[in-house]
C-alpha cells in the first residue's frame, strides 16, 4: 500500500477534474520548491564568491548573468511551447501527438544548444566590452561565462524536459532530482572556490557539473513513463506540423524573454555606469528578487498546464474558475512574501556581504520594489490562462510595451534628469523604480486583455480545429 502511495504521488495530475486549487496548489508547490532550489544555483554561486573571494567577484557573477540570459530565450521558447503542446495532447488523450511532440522538443533542443555552445564563447568578451564592463572584474565575467556556454546542454536538457514533464502534470519529479543536483551544486562551490582555489570559474564549473545531473535524472524518468506516449527514434524527427506548432506556441515567450534580456543588457549598461558597488548591489536584489518572484512564476506555469488540459477537455466554464482560485492563492502567498521583505530585507542582504554600504543599498532597492510582487501576480496568472490555451501573442505585446517602451527609456531619462555635481551619472534609485513601474503597468495591462477575452476565443477555434 505504501508502494503504492509513493507511486501515485509521482504520477502527473490530470487538472480536467476535482477540485481547481487543489489541482492548482499541487501542481505549483512542488514546482515552486523546484525552482526555489534552481534559483539556489545562483545565489549559491553569488554567497561562496561574494564570502571567498569578494565583493568585485560577486559583482563579476552577477554582470554575466544578462549576457547568459540573452541567449537562453531559444530554450525558453522550445520549453515553454512543449509545456502548452503537451498539456493539451494529455488533456485531449491523444497518444501520438503527445509522442510526436515529445520526440520533436528533444530534437528542437539538441540543435539549438550546439548553436550556442559555438556563438556564445566567440561574443563573451565583444559584448563585455560594449556593456562598459569594469576592467577590474572582466577576466572573472569573461571565464564565468565561457566556462556556462560550453557546458549549456545540461541546462538546455534540464528546461526543456521539465517543460514536457509540466505538460503532463508532474512538477514533483523535477523537483526531486534538482534538490539533488543543488546539494551536489553547494558541495562544488565550496569545494572548486575554496578548496581549489578557482575563484569565479569555479562556481560556473560547480554550476554545469550539477545541471547535467538533473538533465540526466529527467530524461531517465521521461524514459519511465511510456504508459503515456511512446519515446522511440521515428519520433525524433523534424516533422513539419508538430515542430511548427512548438515554434508557433513557443516563439512569443521566447520573444518576450529575449525582450526581457535585451532590455536587462541595456539596463546592465545604465548600472556599470554607477560603478563596482552598485553593481554588485544589484546583484544581491536581483538574488533576493529571484527568490520573491518563485511563487508567481509557479503559478503561471500551473495556469498554463491547467488551462492546457482543460482546453484539451473542452471545460472553458472550469478554465475561468480556476483562474480566479489561482487568482487568490497567488496574491496571498505574493502578500506574505513582501511583509517579509519589508521587515527582515537587512537579513537577507547580509547573507552575501559583510560590507554595510552594500547591505544598506541593496536593502533600500528591495523596499522600493516589495509592493512590485503583488502586481506580477496579477501579470503572471493571466498571463499563464492566456499562454495555455494558445493566446501566446498577447503576453508577449505586454512584455514588449513595458520593458521595451516603458522600462528602459524611463530608467535612462530619470538618470538625466536626476544627474547633480553629488551624482554625476543620476542618482542609483532609478534602477529599482524604473522596474516597479514597468511591473505595474504590465499588471494592469494583463487584467485588461484578460477581461476583454480574447483568450475565450483562442479557445473557440481550438474547439472548431478538433471537431473538423
Amino acid at each position: 500500500m505504501a508502494g503504492n502511495g509513493l507511486k501515485n504521488l509521482f504520477k502527473p495530475i490530470d487538472m480536467t477534474e476535482g477540485s481547481p486549487v487543489k489541482k492548482i496548489a499541487g501542481f505549483a508547490v512542488p514546482m515552486l520548491l523546484g525552482n526555489i532550489a534552481q534559483q539556489l544555483y545562483n545565489t549559491v554561486d553569488s554567497i561562496v564568491v561574494g564570502r571567498y573571494v569578494g565583493d568585485n567577484a560577486l559583482a563579476a557573477v552577477g554582470n554575466a548573468g544578462p549576457i547568459f540570459n540573452l541567449l537562453l530565450v531559444l530554450f525558453v521558447g522550445v520549453s515553454t511551447g512543449a509545456t502548452i503542446l503537451v498539456s493539451q495532447y494529455i488533456g485531449a488523450k491523444d497518444r501520438e501527438g503527445l509522442s510526436n511532440s515529445i520526440g520533436a522538443s528533444i530534437l528542437l533542443t539538441i540543435v539549438t544548444s550546439l548553436f550556442i555552445m559555438i556563438l556564445g564563447p566567440l561574443i563573451t568578451r565583444p559584448v563585455l566590452k560594449l556593456l562598459n564592463t569594469p576592467d577590474s572584474i572582466m577576466d572573472w565575467c569573461s571565464s564565468y561565462l565561457t566556462i556556462m556556454f560550453l557546458g549549456l546542454l545540461g541546462l538546455s536538457f534540464y528546461n526543456m524536459l521539465t517543460g514536457i514533464l509540466r505538460g503532463l502534470g508532474d512538477s514533483l519529479s523535477a523537483l526531486i532530482y534538482l534538490l539533488i543536483a543543488t546539494v551536489l551544486n553547494i558541495f562544488l562551490d565550496i569545494l572548486f572556490v575554496r578548496a581549489f582555489k578557482m575563484e569565479v570559474a569555479g562556481v560556473a564549473l560547480a554550476t554545469v557539473i550539477a545541471q547535467f545531473v538533473s538533465a540526466i535524472l529527467c530524461f531517465i524518468k521521461l524514459s519511465r513513463m511510456q504508459q503515456y506516449f511512446d519515446l522511440k527514434m521515428k519520433y525524433f524527427r523534424f516533422s513539419r506540423k508538430y515542430t511548427l506548432d512548438i515554434v508557433k506556441l513557443g516563439l512569443p515567450s521566447g520573444l518576450s524573454q529575449a525582450i526581457f534580456s535585451i532590455a536587462m543588457v541595456i539596463v546592465q549598461r545604465l548600472t556599470n555606469s554607477f560603478g563596482e558597488v552598485i553593481i554588485a548591489a544589484n546583484v544581491i536584489v536581483m538574488r533576493i528578487d529571484g527568490f520573491a518572484m518563485m511563487p508567481n512564476f509557479s503559478f503561471s506555469a500551473a495556469m498554463t498546464t491547467y488551462a492546457g488540459q482543460n482546453l484539451g477537455a473542452r471545460k472553458l466554464d472550469r478554465i475561468e474558475k480556476g483562474t480566479k482560485q489561482g487568482m487568490l492563492l497567488t496574491t496571498g502567498v505574493a502578500t506574505f512574501l513582501v511583509l517579509i521583505i519589508v521587515f527582515f530585507g537587512r537579513h537577507l542582504m547580509g547573507i552575501f556581504t559583510e560590507t554595510e554600504e552594500l547591505v544598506t543599498i541593496s536593502n533600500r532597492f528591495m523596499r522600493i520594489l516589495a509592493v512590485g510582487y503583488i502586481a506580477m501576480g496579477f501579470s503572471q496568472v493571466y498571463q499563464g490562462v492566456m499562454r495555455g490555451v494558445g493566446d501566446t501573442l498577447t503576453p508577449m505585446w505586454i512584455s514588449l510595451i513595458t520593458t521595451v517602451a516603458i522600462r528602459v527609456p524611463l530608467a535612462y531619462l530619470m538618470a538625466f534628469l536626476t544627474r547633480s555635481a553629488e551624482y554625476p551619472n543620476g542618482r542609483y534609485e532609478i534602477l529599482p523604480i524604473s522596474l516597479l513601474a514597468a511591473w505595474i503597468i504590465g499588471a494592469a495591462a494583463s487584467v485588461i486583455f484578460y477581461k476583454r477575452g480574447k483568450w475565450k476565443k483562442q479557445f473557440e477555434t481550438h474547439q472548431e480545429s478538433a471537431e473538423a
